[in-house]
């Protein structure tokens, strides 16, 4: 570990013992630690703002405020510029297997977020409109002359007729970031992490980013949309699933774009900026076709 690092974790002004510092594998923008003191222990996320990807700590903060308050996430123990030190929750993350046997209780989750979290949100709220985000980066990979820039014009293309598909809509706040990794399964229950993407946008895109992050066959969506809203989906309804899907994963293909100019991180990004933009345009292909 990074002596710099481990003595930024020692230094956190609550610790009344001696810690162990634990490294956390995962996060690609930022790095977790486990802290044991004594018989208690604690999460930190080290982590500055990453103004290319609309990252701000302290709208993570808020975020996260919100979610302990209503039973979403393990509380916020302290936090200061760039750390944010967080109940540590004893259990398991979610895979693609594991998904399948809780989807309900994921449902119930999503659904919890979309109808109660703003009621707790206080300070500064931010909008995470889809389709402003993918135009974003495509304005920074543009002006830092990426290689993907002749790609560009066809992508911001197709992302004008998926916005026309889904337009106009409401909003609601949402996680914008359901991959499956961020469910902890502690034995009783469910729990959701990582915030730092959070924000206003419509409830179809976090459906429509965990189906694709969960790789789900079109039954199975079926299956999480009626189970979300309680009733048979229409064609418009399902076209609009499909549109913020489609864009979803698009956005996940351009964060990897930009995350190849610029993370630091010991992580193939240009690979799953292949894999991302080949499910994109499997994904438009089959809408299209519709």
């Amino acid at each position: 570990m990074n002596k710099n690092i481990e003595n930024s974790i020692r230094s956190i002004p609550i610790w009344n013992e001696k810690i162990k510092i634990q490294n956390i594998k995962g996060g690609l923008t930022n790095q977790n630690f486990l802290i044991e003191e004594n018989n208690k222990k604690y999460v930190v996320r080290l982590g500055d703002d990453i103004p290319e990807h609309n990252v701000s700590r302290s709208k993570e903060l808020i975020a996260s405020n919100a979610a302990a308050e209503i039973g979403l996430s393990p509380a916020v123990i302290y936090n200061t510029k760039g750390v944010l030190v967080l109940e540590y929750i004893e259990g398991t993350m979610l895979s693609t297997d594991s998904i399948v046997d809780k989807l309900e209780s994921i449902i119930s989750l999503i659904k919890k977020i979309h109808s109660e979290m703003s009621k707790k949100l206080y300070g500064q709220s931010v909008n995470f409109g889809v389709f402003d985000a993918i135009k974003h980066y495509a304005k920074f990979l543009k002006n830092h002359k990426s290689s993907y820039t002749q790609l560009l014009p066809s992508l911001l293309f197709q992302v004008d007729k998926l916005e026309i598909n889904t337009s106009p809509y409401d909003i609601v706040f949402c996680h914008n970031d359901l991959i499956f990794t961020n469910f902890l399964d502690d034995g009783d229950r469910l729990w959701i992490i990582d915030w730092e993407y959070s924000g206003f946008n419509n409830l179809l895109f976090d459906l429509g980013d965990f189906a694709s992050h969960s790789n789900f066959s079109e039954n199975k969506e079926i299956f999480l949309l009626e189970n979300y809203f309680e009733k048979k989906i229409n064609d418009k309804l399902l076209l609009e699933f499909n549109s913020f899907k489609c864009a979803a994963i698009l956005r996940e293909a351009m964060w990897g774009m930009v995350a190849e100019l610029t993370s630091k991180i010991d992580f193939n990004f240009l690979i799953y900026t292949q894999e991302k933009l080949a499910m994109f345009n499997d994904s438009y292909n089959k809408l299209s076709l519709k």
